[in-house]
């Protein structure tokens, strides 16, 4: 099996490609593709060196599946192109809401999959909806989910790396006293939050909110009501989110846990003690999608709170991508 990644050099590409190391996937080629700027220079896969590829002479028909994790400007000029050649997996958002383009997280609608022979396209969701319906579709299952409202503690490596850069200059600066600037946020994202993630648009939202719901009734069920807010923390890897989860069915919280817990994916750490819980940091470079906190929540009682964190760059783009990729080939495409 030949695979390609286009945007080999960035934060999604580089996880794609250590993913693949550690992948079931018996790969017979792996290309390497990005601007001209990196075209030349050399990645380790598997203990050889991989020359990058200029993304403007590269070939599509070499790979049977190609990894795109370069954004949406990078899929909206290339997918199209690639697509008659290669079936794509294209993290972006730019295909995600197309009805002909199956949006996947393969432990929630795996059924779907087979829709993208209508554009041999096939889309990676959000990273933070990835996390929250991989958290949510079990219990979707068993007590059926009415409403949810979630909030977002969305780390800075979700926007990039040069936004990583300026969370750790901005954070040198705060500390010797220095002025600070911003170029990749709105506002100091070193030692603050910004309740602020893409653009703004209908009634106040941001584009991040209208992505968490829209995707969320397209992956999970159109009839499930949402609201979002999406926040950016000083955070460098690692989603977090809060989730209120109102339910039509009785449940209990054992139950919840017990689904939850016998979940692929899903890993439950909630001991109601100092530490019980997971953090942003415990999740980095973890596969698993952490519950903790769960709880009924007391003012309403068909509802429950729980607590959900992801390594953003992991289950919310790269690894989601590679599951993806697992299946076609059991598939035998």
């Amino acid at each position: 099996m030949n695979l390609a990644i286009i945007g080999a050099t960035g934060n999604v590409g580089r996880k794609t490609i250590e993913i693949l190391e550690k992948s079931k996937i018996k790969i017979t080629n792996l290309f390497l593709v990005a601007s001209s700027k990196s075209a030349g220079k050399k990645i380790q896969f598997k203990g050889k060196d991989v020359e990058i590829q200029d993304l403007e002479k590269y070939d599509f028909s070499n790979a049977k599946i190609t990894f795109f994790a370069a954004g949406s400007k990078i899929a909206e000029q290339w997918v199209p192109k690639a697509s008659k050649k290669t079936i794509v997996i294209d993290n972006s958002k730019f295909f995600r809401m197309d009805n002909d383009v199956p949006l996947i997280v393969p432990e929630v609608n795996l059924d779907q999959l087979d829709n993208y022979k209508k554009k041999n396209i096939i889309a990676n969701a959000n990273c933070s909806t990835i996390q929250m319906v991989v958290a949510l579709k079990p219990l979707h299952d068993h007590f059926n989910i009415k409403r949810i409202i979630v909030s977002t503690y969305q780390s800075v490596s979700g926007a990039g790396k040069a936004p990583m850069d300026e969370l750790i200059t901005q954070s040198k600066d705060f500390l010797e006293g220095k002025k600070i600037s911003s170029k990749n946020f709105t506002k100091q994202i070193a030692f603050n939050l910004i309740p602020h993630i893409d653009e703004f648009i209908d009634e106040g939202y941001t584009k991040e909110e209208w992505k968490m719901i829209n995707e969320t009734k397209k992956i999970l069920d159109s009839k499930i009501q949402i609201s979002a807010t999406c926040v950016r923390v000083p955070v460098m890897v690692s989603h977090s989110e809060s989730i209120n989860v109102e339910f039509e069915k009785p449940f209990d919280i054992k139950s919840i846990k017990d689904v939850l817990n016998k979940s692929s994916g899903c890993k439950v750490i909630d001991e109601r003690k100092d530490g019980g819980y997971i953090t942003p940091l415990e999740a980095e470079n973890s596969y698993f999608t952490f519950i903790s906190r769960i709880r009924k929540d007391s003012s309403n009682n068909k509802a429950i709170n729980m607590w959900v964190v992801s390594d953003n760059l992991l289950k919310g783009a790269a690894l989601n991508t590679v599951q993806i990729a697992e299946q076609l080939i059991k598939k035998n495409v």
